[in-house]
């Protein structure tokens, strides 16, 4: 999957849902891994299922250095193939719930916290928590808590993207936008909804907050196909993205298709 790719660029390999492969310097990392098959389903609480409607792009990820986890306490951000795959990888930024939790050398961050990784072509990077709200105001304790990240990387080549996470859009992404200036801006969309009428991550209107709270960035969708309680798909964001005239700033990755993504 990596051959021939230019280390010292970023490719992206989306894998559904909120699962992505980075490769970054030579380092490759897996967002959220979720890689059971299509049809495998998940009780969220006595009254409530959410299922798989489809499977990852591929089964075979290839050797993972680092899991960037937002948070463990919801399947459809680690299920069981996706833990599986955490605990042989052995390396997981997430926030200090889930590092409780999880054990296995798994680091948790605060927002704002961070630590510096070498990559293996020699250059550094720079992996910030961030802070996401896993739905409207007051829903924290029934959601728990979940991060985002920024990573930077220094060199000739500098550049920074941002991860949302599992959020809306609230002042914890504004704060975000006043601290950093990524080039692509990774946002979980979906507008899902597993437990009532309201969003638990960023719909349409959210999307386009953040695309004009970050101007400079182009915006990459995750989380927005494979699971039953999302309730938005990449065509509605497309949509609105076209009717604003910022259709140019929203990026949809084919599934299971290596990206390589530019910086200005």
């Amino acid at each position: 999957m990596t051959e021939n790719l230019n280390e010292s660029q970023l490719t992206a390999i989306y894998i559904g849902g909120p699962t992505l492969v980075l490769e970054i310097g030579g380092l490759r990392i897996i967002t959220d891994p979720t890689l059971d098959l299509e049809g495998t389903s998940f009780k969220i609480d006595n009254k409530l299922t959410i299922s798989k409607l489809s499977g990852p792009a591929t089964n075979d990820v290839g050797v993972i250095d680092l899991v960037l986890l937002s948070h463990d306490q919801h399947s459809d951000n680690l299920d069981h193939a996706g833990r599986e795959l955490m605990f042989k990888v052995g390396h997981t930024i997430t926030t200090p719930a889930a590092a409780q939790r999880l054990k296995n050398g798994a680091l948790g961050l605060s927002p704002w916290e961070n630590v510096e990784i070498d990559l293996p072509d020699g250059r550094q990077m720079t992996a910030t928590a961030t802070p996401a709200r896993h739905g409207p105001s007051g829903t924290d304790e029934m959601q728990g808590d979940v991060t985002g990240f920024v990573l930077q990387v220094n060199g000739s080549k500098e550049f920074s993207l941002y991860i949302t996470g599992d959020t809306v859009f609230y002042e914890g992404v504004l704060e975000v936008a006043k601290r950093f200036d990524p080039d692509y801006v990774f946002i979980f969309a979906g507008a899902a909804k597993p437990k009532g009428p309201f969003n638990v991550t960023m719909d349409t209107n959210d999307a386009i907050d953040t695309a004009f709270c970050f101007p400079r960035a182009r915006i990459i969708p995750l989380h927005h196909e494979g699971w039953s309680h999302y309730t938005e798909g990449a065509e509605v964001l497309a949509t609105a993205f076209s009717v604003l005239d910022i259709g140019s700033r929203l990026m949809i990755l084919e599934k299971g298709q290596p990206t390589r993504l530019k910086f200005s």
